[in-house]
């Protein structure tokens, strides 16, 4: 095993900083030579917190010529001929933009950051005037051309997405910006444009006809974050050191690890990749725990779901069509590719003949998290207070009492507010789809999202649950369903004891009616 200290890059998102201060570093410089000498106008969307600021940092400390940062990697190898070019590095995400000045007044900044180097003519007022004048100048006074490196360019736009005539604003200020690109070309060396989201590509990038969108190809799918072959080779050291830190054969930190935090695919045939953010701070912590849902989930996405009337339930697997991740639009209005490019939905399988995807939770992170965001929407109550019952219902599973588990869910269904807009058979379908899904981060649990199974099976280590669900209907009907599409079947066979749980749910008193438990 390799020294007992490893320094994690947690929250370090410049290459420069990261190489001088020794951090664990997974080499993706030879897909950054690939990506440099292949063309030269790309765009890549990724989640947060996925490395896309990391490699953007990598890119600039490239072009600027900083050969000795790469000592030891890749690149060191495969370039021969180093040169420094002039780098114009623009990063979006580091305001909050809830009107137009704080976004004039951060791209000013920079440009005149820029100006200070490379000059300003007289009658250059707007934007695009400015970027212009820069970039052409930067190659007279160089006699190099010039790269431009655009991190999370929607920044702005998605804090903006509740307020259309605001974002119609914002998105004319950032068109702006970029128009000048195209006919510019001959002074670049090199585009590279980062974001989550593409919902805005066709309007502010209409002049760059020849940008490249590589978010979903498969050569540069592992440009950020940690492929499973990463994990095991680079970074074995970090697994070996978890285990022991969790008492765990090596074998079980692997497969914790994977079911924590592994899961993203981001082309058809893309090797499965994981959460670098989640994974470096179980490493530095040797603990699983839900780390980037630490950092919260947009507020606008959630806004989405609710505006959109999404069913959540669909989200354990859906299918999306080629066409849906490409369509232009100026607003979000179609949850389905804003929740794969923000991390919450990833590829699981890809049908050529129709060219769809299947999509569905990557992890059990992504998934609990997720969950006991959207939870609170749905029964004005606090994720604490919901964490809590869900541990307390398992606890008293666990003891073998499924009356007072069964009690405790009456509780909490006669403890959301009487005033929810939305009473419907849907809507409480959907809280006992989000109630027992974050049973899943203590038990086996299994919520149906496919004809043919019951609503819920929740596996201990000697009893499995079988619980199914009637609205407005009898304990009876539900045990009758249990027997007769033989969902308890599959269990019988393990020598756990099997409990089928028959539930009414009362839509008079919104809460549980009557229930009858039967073993067998």
């Amino acid at each position: 095993m390799e020294a007992t200290y490893r320094r994690y890059p947690i929250g370090i998102q410049n290459f420069e900083d990261l190489r001088n201060n020794n951090c664990v570093y997974v080499d993706k410089t030879e897909l950054i030579y690939r990506l440099t000498h292949t063309d030269k106008i790309y765009f890549l969307s990724r989640p947060r917190r996925f490395g896309k600021s990391l490699l953007v940092s990598t890119l600039e400390a490239y072009f600027q010529g900083k050969k000795h940062l790469f000592e030891g990697l890749a690149m060191e190898r495969l370039e021969t001929e180093w040169a420094e070019y002039p780098v114009l590095h623009m990063d979006f995400s580091g305001s909050k933009y809830y009107d137009v000045e704080m976004l004039k007044s951060s791209i000013n900044v920079e440009i005149s950051r820029w100006e200070k180097l490379y000059g300003k003519e007289e009658g250059e007022l707007s934007f695009s005037n400015r970027l212009e004048g820069v970039i052409r100048r930067a190659y007279e006074k160089t006699g190099k051309q010039v790269v431009l490196l655009v991190d999370e360019y929607d920044a702005p736009l998605l804090d903006a997405n509740g307020d259309s005539e605001l974002q119609k604003q914002l998105r004319n200020i950032v068109r702006d910006f970029f128009s000048p690109l195209k006919k510019n070309g001959q002074y670049l060396r090199f585009l590279f444009i980062t974001g989550i989201s593409k919902f805005s590509q066709l309007s502010i990038f209409s002049e760059l006809n020849n940008l490249k969108n590589i978010s979903m190809r498969d050569d540069f799918s592992a440009l950020c974050g940690i492929t499973e072959t990463e994990l095991l080779t680079q970074l074995k050291p970090d697994i070996e050191r978890m285990a022991e830190a969790n008492e765990e054969t090596y074998e079980e930190a692997c497969m914790h690890l994977k079911k924590q935090y592994d899961g993203y695919h981001f082309s058809e045939n893309c090797e499965d990749i994981y959460n670098p953010f989640s994974l470096f701070n179980a490493f530095d912590a040797k603990k699983y725990k839900n780390y980037w849902f630490s950092t919260g989930t947009p507020t606008f996405l959630l806004d989405l779901l609710q505006n959109a009337r999404f069913d959540v339930r669909m989200m354990d697997g859906m299918t999306a069509m080629d066409d849906q991740f490409d369509a232009p639009t100026d607003v979000i209005t179609d949850p389905i590719p804003v929740l794969y490019q923000s991390g919450y939905l990833t590829i699981k399988g890809y049908d050529p003949m129709f060219r769809s995807y299947t999509l569905a939770y990557p992890n059990s992170e992504v998934r609990y998290g997720f969950t006991e965001a959207l939870l609170p929407r749905y029964i004005h109550r606090f994720p604490r207070e919901n964490s809590f019952y869900v541990m307390s219902f398992i606890q008293d599973l666990m003891k073998g009492d499924i009356e007072s588990c069964l009690e405790r869910t009456r509780s909490f269904f006669a403890s959301i507010p009487y005033d929810l807009e939305n009473k419907t058979e849907k809507h409480y379908q959907t809280i006992f789809y989000l109630l027992f899904r974050l049973m899943g981060q203590y038990v086996d649990a299994e919520v149906k999202s496919a004809v043919g199974r019951a609503d819920v099976v929740v596996r201990l280590t000697d009893a499995v649950y079988v619980f199914e669900f009637k609205y407005d209907g009898t304990p009876e009907e539900a045990l009758a369903q249990i027997d007769s599409k033989q969902y308890a079947l599959p269990f019988k066979a393990d020598g756990r004891k099997v409990f089928k749980v028959g539930v009414n749910f009362d839509s008079k008193t919104r809460s549980i009616g009557d229930w009858k438990v039967v073993e067998g």
